[in-house]
């Protein structure tokens, strides 16, 4: 609700600037939706007891909603909603050293497939089920980690540590063989108290649903890196054509 109301709220603020690109919007919502649908509902009750509907859940906070709203371009708006001072200071948050750190692609990939390997491996997805301290905990994780992976990759938002074409590809490339390798671990070790079939439909959803979620990661990343090398109007933006105040805004950050 927070980030739903908040997001609505720098829109208001920033209606006086250039117009917002809809697809952004929609994305960001889209995302909070597939958040909230792992986390309240049925997919949530169920994901207690069903295995495959705990993967459900996994792919909709772990990829999908991370995915939605990397492209709603969070940042970007509140850059353009925010006074200019307060701009500037978000913008030296965005230099730190420990963004810098966390949001290289090779922190965020060992973050995000590490931790499944953990959930999974270990004793940590029955504990989960015992402690709502823990369940949170892991949830919490599970999409964190997966935002900044793929911020990191495929991030529409401002990044001053961005890293090259070729260093996002051979992540992605790693990301998208270690992925499908818990899978098929999983399909053969399901985790304690989980049914064979159980695990097993779990493991493939894994399997398939992540595969489709990194075309599109593909797909986007050398989407970014063609409209990166190729010659720009100020009509090709994302926002479209902008305002004086808005281009001062963009050299100050």
């Amino acid at each position: 609700m927070t980030a739903a109301v908040g997001y609505a709220a720098c829109l208001w603020a920033a209606r006086g600037r250039s117009p917002w690109p809809v697809r952004r919007t929609v994305a960001w919502y889209a995302g909070l939706v597939c958040a909230g649908a792992r986390l309240l509902g049925p997919v949530a009750a169920a994901a207690h007891t069903s295995f495959t509907a705990h993967m459900l859940g996994h792919l909709l906070l772990g990829m999908l909603a991370p995915l939605l709203l990397v492209l709603g371009a969070p940042v970007t708006l509140i850059l353009r909603a925010v006074p200019v001072a307060r701009a500037r200071s978000l913008t030296r948050l965005l230099r730190s050293r420990y963004v810098r750190i966390i949001t290289h692609p090779m922190v965020a990939a060992v973050l995000n497939a590490g931790g499944l390997w953990v959930l999974y491996s270990t004793e940590l997805y029955q504990l989960m089920h015992t402690s709502a301290l823990i369940h949170g905990l892991v949830h919490a994780h599970i999409f964190l980690a997966g935002y900044l992976f793929t911020a990191s990759l495929v991030g529409v938002d401002p990044d001053p540590h961005r890293a090259s074409v070729p260093v996002r590809s051979a992540v992605l490339i790693a990301f998208i063989a270690a992925h499908p390798i818990l899978a098929k671990w999983l399909y053969a070790h399901p985790p304690a108290g989980v049914e064979v079939t159980d695990g097993q439909a779990g493991a493939q959803l894994m399997y398939y649903g992540g595969d489709a979620v990194d075309v599109v990661l593909i797909v986007l990343l050398f989407a970014g890196w063609y409209s990166a090398t190729r010659p720009k109007s100020v009509a090709d933006s994302p926002s479209g054509p902008q305002s004086t105040r808005d281009l001062q805004v963009d050299r100050e950050h």
